[in-house]
């Protein structure tokens, strides 16, 4: 039976030929709170305030392009016969995979030539970069991507989800597992034992 659902429109604002996509909004706000999240912890730990907005300014675009590349790079069936689409990240396609390879590659340079232990730079952004992830996963629940395999409505509605996700997994003709929220609660339960973690090294 073919249900009569209409997804969440991918675009947040559209202003003349400007779009807007929910996707990279999403990202930017997981991507700002991480900022804050580290710079506030920079303070605490000795370093100064804009160690990590300077650090933010290679890696956010370095890790994009890598998390692009890898993404493309396991995709290559369809972007080998569709090269336009691979700048196209507005309608998704970024692995985190390739995300962290181009944050730590940039992260231990920019330690190396500022004169910072790398280790510690690590250890302040490892739960923004967990927080980034927890939030950046509903851009792909917007694009309909990152889904598990197929289920039944019934078992959805058996995880008690709201109406507007188990709509949303509903994805031509089908019911999916919806993944990047498994993903987006267990970043935030390790988000919480970094958190922890850091509350107890305080004592």
């Amino acid at each position: 039976m073919e249900e009569n659902f209409t997804p969440i429109d991918p675009i947040f604002l559209e202003l003349g030929p400007i779009q807007v996509h929910w996707y990279g909004l999403i990202i930017g706000i997981g991507a700002l709170l991480g900022l804050w999240l580290a710079v506030r912890e920079s303070e605490r730990r000795g370093l100064h305030k804009d160690t990590f907005v300077d650090l933010v300014l290679f890696a956010i675009p370095i890790a994009i392009i890598c998390a692009r590349i890898y993404y493309v790079i396991f995709q290559w069936d369809y972007y080998s016969q569709n090269p336009g689409d691979i700048v196209k990240i507005w309608n998704g396609g970024l692995a985190i995979h390739g995300g962290l390879i181009g944050a730590f590659v940039t992260g231990y340079i920019f330690a190396k030539v500022k004169g910072i232990s790398f280790w510690k730079i690590a250890d302040i952004g490892a739960p923004s970069i967990i927080l980034g992830q927890a939030i950046g996963r509903w851009g792909n629940f917007i694009n309909q991507e990152a889904h598990g395999g197929e289920v039944t409505r019934q078992f959805l509605e058996g995880l008690f989800l709201p109406e507007f996700i188990i709509n949303q997994m509903y994805i031509n003709g089908a019911y999916y597992h919806p993944t990047f929220l498994y993903e987006s609660l267990w970043s935030l339960v390790g988000l919480a034992g970094l958190m922890l973690l850091r509350k107890a090294n305080l004592r």
